[in-house]
């Protein structure tokens, strides 16, 4: 490999053979022409008996072998001329500029044959072998560049640019092995990408079409399901990675210890039930604060920069109450996310009247009965609104069949009941049912970040058509319990 030291290590030999080319035409010159540089009082002593001890040596013997010597010196010199890159260099214009500087470079000698003065007999010989020795040299230099381009077929430098990798297979009962290939002193090379800790967090980046699934993401279900994880899949494009999950646990299911069982959340045909609110989850108000953090961000993104406003807070105290009134009542037998949006759309008297039952969240809906006793109807509504008009969209059939049921538990990597998880979304949908999917991936994830559990892998598709905070938090504690993290996005100014 080229490196800058070695350029210019070249560029300097290059330079001195060049001149003394140019130093053994200038002494053939002096020797030829000697009268008219005697005549023009450009000699001295020294100088000749400097030039006459050089003469000795034979190489300035008649007029063709100096001649020959400068030129043979030029043409060294031009071998690793490099120059400037030019589309528009003429193998018709490299041929003018050669015949006609060799012509005049060595026809020259007939003007010493010349009846005139020395004086200009030297300015003809000098002026003519000056002009052809130039023409040679801009011809030899347009020609070395044409056969280098020639020969240069690695036209973006890839060859250059290219270093060794890894071609050995890391492996553990945790890794990821991506098998890839690599060229390397123009050779096809076999490689692998060892992710040794998968636990650290993986980011696969990708414009679409690069490759993402194909390439990354199949293989981590495929390898981690091979080696007894747990997985929870979001699936941005239903049902391609669920597909996959479901027929490597058929193939590798005797690799766990207690097999797992396979759930699909569909949110347009659904196969399986499940609660994101299940009361188990709910541990403490901090737990439906959070719920309603997710559920409102999710189905408002813009309000993500507004955090901290009067009416976006309104709204999340507002959820939050709700959710944990459905928590404590009769041991949450109703905390759904369809209970809640219907209780909601009750008018504000009976509403309020009921909420008031429970102490805990008195402070939270405090600022409403004190709006609803002064009859201050529009800031009551203005902080109510965006929350009702917001989980007005998720009111259909099919998401309060698929949310209020209780066919699993999303503690994935239960020892005792392990699970593979599937959630799929609708790329035509995003708006509506990735706020339900973030909130049921923001309970898996609380669930799953635990101690003394299976390990575990969480893949995340396009990522950012979710809402998630915190995930850098995630990563960094989850490492410990052995909770492994894809996500593929885009693009990182996605994240």
């Amino acid at each position: 490999m080229n490196t800058g030291e070695d350029i210019q290590g070249l560029r300097k030999i290059t330079d001195f053979t060049r001149l003394i080319s140019i130093f053994i035409l200038a002494i053939h010159f002096y020797l030829c022409c000697y009268q008219a540089f005697k005549a023009w009082g450009w000699t001295a002593e020294i100088t000749d008996r400097l030039i006459a001890n050089i003469a000795r040596t034979g190489l300035f013997r008649g007029i063709l072998i100096p001649k020959l010597s400068a030129l043979l010196m030029l043409i060294v010199s031009l071998v690793a001329v490099k120059g400037r890159k030019d589309e528009k260099i003429q193998k018709n214009a490299i041929v003018a500029y050669l015949l006609t500087g060799l012509l005049l470079y060595f026809i020259s000698a007939l003007c010493l044959y010349l009846n005139a003065p020395a004086q200009i007999v030297a300015l003809l010989y000098m002026a003519i072998t000056a002009i052809g020795y130039l023409l040679i040299l801009t011809g030899g230099a347009m020609l070395t560049r044409l056969i280098k381009n020639g020969l240069n077929k690695d036209v973006f430098n890839s060859e250059n640019e290219t270093f060794p990798q890894e071609e050995r297979l890391l492996e553990n009962e945790y890794s990821i092995n991506l098998q890839a290939k690599y060229r390397l002193r123009n050779k096809v090379r076999d490689s692998w990408i060892n992710v040794i800790n998968p636990f650290r967090g993986i980011l696969v980046a990708g414009t679409p079409g690069a490759g993402k699934t194909y390439f990354v993401i199949r293989h981590i279900i495929d390898q981690h399901i091979k080696k007894g994880f747990s997985m929870f899949i979001y699936d941005f494009k239903f049902d391609d990675l669920s597909k996959i999950a479901y027929n490597k646990l058929l193939k590798y299911h005797r690799n766990y210890k207690v097999k797992p069982k396979f759930y699909a959340i569909d949110l347009e045909n659904p196969k399986h039930r499940c609660n994101p609110l299940s009361p188990e989850g709910m541990e403490d108000i901090t737990d439906a604060a959070e719920a309603s953090r997710t559920i409102m961000l999710g189905l408002n993104r813009d309000w993500i920069k507004k955090q901290g406003d009067f009416f976006v807070e309104s709204a999340f105290n507002f959820v939050t109450a709700v959710i944990w009134y459905l928590r404590k009542y009769k041991e949450g037998k109703y905390c759904t996310l369809p209970h809640l949006i219907e209780l909601i759309q009750f008018d504000y008297d009976p509403l309020f009247a009921i909420l008031k039952e429970e102490e805990e969240i008195i402070p939270l809906i405090n600022p409403f009965i004190s709006a609803l006793q002064r009859k201050a109807m529009p800031q009551l509504e203005g902080q109510i609104a965006s929350a009702k008009i917001g989980l007005a969209r998720l009111s259909s059939p099919q998401l309060y069949y698929v949310l209020s049921g209780n066919d699993f538990t999303l503690d994935l990597n239960n020892p005792e009941e392990p699970k593979i998880i599937c959630v799929g979304n609708n790329p035509q949908k995003l708006q509506v049912y990735g706020a339900v999917l973030s909130l049921y991936i923001s309970r898996v994830i609380k669930l799953v970040n635990r101690k003394g559990r299976l390990k575990s892998s969480l893949i995340f598709d396009e990522f950012p058509t979710i809402f998630f905070n915190n995930m850098d938090s995630l990563i960094a504690t989850a490492r410990s319990n052995k909770v492994s993290t894809t996500i593929a996005v885009q693009s990182t100014e996605q994240l």
